[in-house]
C-alpha cells in the first residue's frame, strides 16, 4: 500500500469517527417534549453544540484536503444535531400540527432539504450571489476568446519587469474596485492572473492578495456594501443620539487593527521579497521550477483551450471591466433608491449607498454589462460570432461550477447553525463577563467574532449578532471604548472570515485566483494568523489608552519591525530570482 494510500485510509477513518461521534451526542442529551410550542427547537438549541457542526467540516477540509465532503458532513451532523428532538416539527399556537416529521432519519433529510439546500437556493440574495458569479464566469471566457486578456498580459509584461511591480499592480486595481468584496475577488482575479502568470507569483500568492485586500479594503472604505451593512446594524440607541450607525463606522475605522495591518502586511512581503510558512514553498517553486499550482490539483488548468482571437487588443479587456464597474455601481445606488424621487427629492450618494442591496446590485449591473459588452464584442469590434455564444457562455458556467457548489454547501451549513442557535448560544456567553472586564472587553469582542466568523463562513453574519450586543454593553458607559468595540468586532469578522475555508468570499478568492481552496487556506492561514495575534494585543492595549492618535502610529510602527524580524527569523528570501529574466 502506497503512502498516500495509507494516508487517504487514515483520512477516511478520521472522518468516519468524528461523524459517529457527534452523531451519537443528542443520544445522551435530555430532550423536552416540543408539542405545544410554536415551532420546535432542538434540545442542542443554544449550546456549544451548535458550533460543532462548522467547527468540524473545518478540521475535516485543513485534515483531508477535500472540501465538497467536508462541508457535506458538516450539513450532516448539524441536520441530525436539529432532529435529536422526540417530535421534530411545526406546530401552531394551539398545538395542532402544522408539519410533522419524525426524529432520527427522516427529521434529519426533511431539515437538511427543505430548511437547508432548497431554502438557500431559493434566497434571494443567495440566488444574486451565484447569478452574479455566472455571469462573472461568462465575461471571463469572452474577454480570454477574444484575445483581450492576453493583450492585456502582454501590455503589462512589456511594462511591469519584476515581481514587485506585478503584486503591487494588483493592489492598485484593488483601490479601483472597493466596493463591493465579492465583484473584487472575480474581477481583480480574472484581469491580473495573466499578469501574475507571467511574473511566475504562484496562485496561491494570488489568491493570498485577492482574498487578503478586498474585505480589508471594503471594511475601511466609508462608501462600500460593507459599510452600508455595518452602518444598518448598529441601532440608534447603542449609537448614541448625537450620532448615526455611518458615523460610527468612520469612526471606528483607525481602530481596526486587522484590516489596517493585513495591507501593511502585503505592502511589507511584496517589498521586502519574502514568504514564510507554506507559501514559501510555493513561491520559490513557481520561481524554480515555473509550476504555479505546486500541488498535483491544478482547477481551471484546461479552462481555457482555445487560442485567442490574434486580433484582441487591450482595450478589450478594459473597456469590458469599465463597463462592469460602472453598471454596478450605478445599479447598487439604483437599489439603494438613488434614481427614485420622495418627497425630501432626490436621495443623496452616500445614503443611497448605504441603503443599497449588495445581491440585487451585482445582478442587475451584471446583466446589463453582458449585454453590452456582447454588443460590443460582436458589433463593434466584430471578434465572434453569434453561434459562438452557444459555446462560450456554457464554459462560463463551467468555469463557476465548483465555487458555486461549495457556496450552495457553505450557505446549507450556515442554516444548520443558525437553527441551532448559535447567536443565541453567544449572546448569553457574552452577557455574563462583559460588566467587569470592560477595557479588556474590546480584545474579548475580537477574538469571538473571529471564531463565529470561522465557524460560520460569515463576517456580515457575524456583524450581525455581535454589533448589537457590542452596542447595548457599551451604551451610556463610554464612548471611545464603544467605537474600539465595534472596531474590534467589524476586525475579528474580517480575521474568521480570511481564515475560514467555508467562507464565500475565501471561496470566491480560490475561484478568482484559480487556485486549489485548500491551498489557498492552508497558505494564507499563517499570514493571518500573524497579524491577528499582533492586533489582539493592540485592542488589549487600545482598551486602556483609548486614543487613536496614539494608537495607530504605534501599531503601524510596532508592526512593522515584527515583519523585518520575521524576515530575519523565517522568511524566505526571493530577491535573487526577483526579475522576470532571471527565471
Amino acid at each position: 500500500m502506497t503512502k498516500l494510500a495509507k494516508l487517504s485510509k487514515w483520512r477516511l477513518i478520521l472522518a468516519a469517527s468524528i461523524t459517529i461521534l457527534a452523531c451519537l451526542v443528542p443520544t445522551f442529551v435530555h430532550a423536552a417534549d416540543a408539542a405545544g410550542q410554536t415551532g420546535y427547537d432542538s434540545p442542542l438549541f443554544g449550546t456549544f453544540w451548535s458550533l460543532v457542526p462548522p467547527l468540524v467540516a473545518i478540521i475535516l477540509a485543513l485534515v483531508t484536503k477535500e472540501v465538497f465532503s467536508s462541508l457535506f458532513l458538516g450539513v450532516l451532523i448539524g441536520g441530525v444535531f436539529w432532529a435529536s428532538g422526540p417530535n421534530p416539527g411545526v406546530f401552531d399556537e394551539s398545538g395542532e400540527v402544522v408539519w410533522q416529521s419524525t426524529n432520527g432519519f427522516m427529521g434529519t433529510v426533511n431539515h437538511i432539504v427543505n430548511d437547508g439546500f432548497l431554502a438557500q437556493l431559493t434566497d434571494g440574495w443567495n440566488m444574486g450571489i451565484i447569478i452574479f458569479l455566472v455571469i462573472l464566469g461568462m465575461i471571463v471566457i469572452m474577454m480570454s476568446k477574444v484575445g483581450g486578456a492576453q493583450a492585456f498580459g502582454e501590455w503589462a509584461n512589456r511594462r511591469i519587469k519584476t515581481r514587485v511591480g506585478a503584486q503591487l499592480a494588483l493592489m492598485l486595481f484593488h483601490l479601483f474596485i472597493f466596493i463591493d468584496d465579492y465583484f473584487a475577488c472575480l474581477t481583480v482575479g480574472s484581469v491580473m492572473r495573466p499578469v501574475t502568470d507571467r511574473a511566475h507569483v504562484s496562485r496561491a500568492k494570488l489568491a493570498y492578495l485577492i482574498d487578503a485586500t478586498a474585505a480589508p479594503i471594503c471594511i475601511l472604505a466609508p462608501i462600500s456594501t460593507w459599510a452600508a451593512a455595518v452602518a444598518s446594524y448598529i441601532p440608534e440607541s447603542g449609537a448614541g443620539s448625537e450620532v448615526n450607525g455611518f458615523t460610527m463606522f468612520i469612526k471606528a475605522i483607525p481602530y481596526n487593527f486587522y484590516a489596517i495591518l493585513t495591507i501593511v502586511m502585503i505592502l511589507s512581503l511584496i517589498l521586502l521579497k519574502f514568504d514564510f510558512g507554506p507559501m514559501a514553498k510555493h513561491e520559490r517553486n513557481a520561481l524554480l521550477h515555473g509550476d504555479l499550482y505546486t500541488t498535483p490539483d491544478r482547477p481551471y488548468a484546461d479552462a481555457e483551450t482555445e487560442a485567442p482571437n490574434a486580433r484582441g487588443r487591450v482595450y478589450d479587456l478594459i473597456v469590458p471591466i469599465a463597463i462592469l464597474i460602472v453598471a454596478c455601481v450605478l445599479s447598487l445606488i439604483y437599489s439603494g433608491g438613488f434614481f427614485s424621487e420622495g418627497s425630501d427629492g432626490y436621495m443623496n450618494f452616500v445614503t443611497a449607498f448605504s441603503g443599497a442591496d449588495a445581491a440585487l446590485g451585482l445582478v442587475i449591473g451584471s446583466l446589463i454589462s453582458i449585454v453590452a459588452i456582447i454588443i460590443y464584442y460582436l458589433f463593434i469590434r466584430r471578434l465572434f460570432k453569434i453561434r459562438d455564444l452557444t459555446t462560450l457562455c456554457p464554459k462560463g458556467i463551467n468555469v463557476m461550477a465548483a465555487p458555486v457548489l461549495i457556496l450552495t454547501f457553505a450557505w446549507t451549513l450556515k442554516a444548520m447553525t443558525d437553527a441551532l442557535g448559535s447567536s443565541e448560544f453567544v449572546s448569553e456567553v457574552m452577557a455574563g463577563p462583559a460588566q467587569n472586564l470592560q477595557s479588556i472587553l474590546p480584545a474579548l469582542v475580537f477574538l469571538i467574532s473571529a471564531l463565529i466568523a470561522f465557524a460560520t463562513g460569515t463576517s456580515w453574519g457575524t456583524y450581525g449578532i455581535m454589533v448589537p450586543i457590542v452596542c447595548a454593553v457599551f451604551a451610556g458607559v463610554d464612548a471611545d471604548l464603544l467605537v474600539i468595540g465595534i472596531s474590534a468586532c467589524l476586525a475579528g469578522g474580517v480575521f474568521g472570515d480570511h481564515c475560514s475555508p467555508i467562507s464565500d468570499t475565501t471561496i470566491m478568492a480560490s475561484a478568482g485566483a484559480q487556485c486549489n481552496h485548500i491551498n489557498h487556506v492552508n497558505t494564507q492561514l499563517p499570514y493571518a494568523l500573524t497579524v491577528a495575534t499582533f492586533s489582539f494585543i493592540m485592542f488589549i492595549i487600545a482598551g486602556f489608552v483609548r486614543s487613536a492618535v496614539i494608537m495607530l502610529p504605534i501599531a503601524l510602527i510596532l508592526f512593522v519591525a515584527l515583519m523585518f524580524l520575521i524576515r530575519k527569523l523565517f522568511g524566505v528570501s526571493l530577491k535573487e530570482e526577483e526579475t522576470l529574466t532571471a527565471v
